[in-house]
């Protein structure tokens, strides 16, 4: 988009400024929400926490005075300070989510509020001619990262998070049982064992996610190669990947560029599409580097892909950044593909990678 008229820089510069203070206003109406949530909560984990403190004064004495107490009563007073604690455990789960998502939020409002304040220092007319893109990705990439951290959040919570929660929970159980049931206690520490093992390996995978140390080592193809056998294993997704062209390394700010636009291609293929099998190729020439991404999912309409979806939009920003072509080719109910090219060298320019 080129403007030449001063009087239509100055305007789309306002509405700009305006669609930002309008997502302010909207984010700190979810901020006053979930703040409003992590105080709820907060009531309910101190009334929990309570009930903790009196079934743990409940279980001493039984443990202190075993004759005066039957097995039933102890059975029930057991029970009754499992099942507090892992209420309790669930509501400190939930109330974290909600402290993470405030943060976020916070965030989010700092940083349109200084994309705003540099819109009114520095105003867009400057020069004959102006291309208005910069502010605008800024904001995209903003809100792209904040999906991307509220997807990351909410996966380390349900997962990792709660994981350790349980671990907490089944040592304390073994613990116990260990003055009532030797055996009971030793399978209590098996399951602990084969969850912690099975978390490891989602942590390791989690990690993988945000950034896999292998593409500083070995480069792009090796990467990609070994993300996709993980998803193999982890996903009911027929998946076949292809690479061609000559397997060197590239500038690294482009591998990253590329290995995460290949990995939010087919996680949005997996997630939103509901494909059954996915298609991904990539060619690496002397001069450009050729990626496409084909699934057989329900598809969408492509007059809202980039309005819809503002991982696409962000990759197609980034493309166009670097003077490469980002192509769209999906009907509802008749697949995707989406394919782009880019220089294989763009003079050192990073693209928010």
């Amino acid at each position: 988009m080129v403007l030449n008229n001063t009087a239509e820089i100055g305007k789309t510069t306002e509405q700009l400024k305006e669609s930002l203070d309008l997502k302010v206003q909207q984010a700190q109406q979810k901020l006053d929400g979930v703040t409003k949530k992590i105080k709820q909560s907060q009531i309910e984990v101190d009334k929990l926490a309570q009930r903790q403190v009196a079934n743990s004064a409940t279980l001493k004495n039984i443990k202190d005075n075993t004759d005066e107490f039957s097995s039933v009563d102890v059975r029930n007073a057991y029970e009754e300070a499992l099942d507090a604690q892992q209420r309790l455990f669930v509501m400190r789960g939930q109330m974290d989510k909600f402290k993470t998502e405030q943060v976020h939020l916070q965030d989010f409002i700092m940083q349109m509020q200084d994309i705003g304040g540099f819109l009114i220092r520095t105003p867009l007319l400057e020069g004959g001619e102006i291309e208005l893109n910069a502010a605008e990705l800024i904001e995209s990439v903003i809100q792209a990262q904040e999906a991307e951290r509220h997807r990351l959040s909410s996966k380390m919570h349900d997962g990792p998070a709660q994981a350790l929660s349980n671990f907490i929970l089944q040592a304390e159980i073994a613990q116990r049982l260990f003055d009532i049931d030797l055996d009971q206690a030793r399978e209590e520490l098996d399951v602990l064992k084969a969850n912690a093992n099975a978390t490891f390996t989602k942590v390791r995978d989690f990690i993988f996610e945000l950034r896999p140390m292998m593409l500083d080592d070995l480069g792009l193809i090796p990467t990609l190669r070994h993300y996709f056998e993980a998803f193999k294993e982890q996903n009911e997704t027929e998946i076949n990947f292809t690479a061609s062209g000559t397997e060197r390394r590239l500038d690294g700010y482009l591998e990253v560029m590329v290995f995460r636009a290949i990995q939010e291609l087919v996680s949005n293929a997996v997630r939103h599409s509901k494909a059954n099998s996915i298609r991904a190729h990539i060619d690496t020439g002397e001069d450009k580097v050729v990626v496409d991404v084909e699934d057989d999912g329900k598809g969408f309409n492509i007059d809202h892909a980039l309005d819809g979806s503002m991982g696409i939009k962000v990759i197609k920003d980034r493309v166009e950044i670097l003077k490469g072509e980002f192509n769209v080719d999906t009907a509802i109910g008749q697949g995707t593909r989406i394919g782009f090219t880019i220089p294989a060298s763009s003079e050192g320019q990073d693209v928010f990678a």
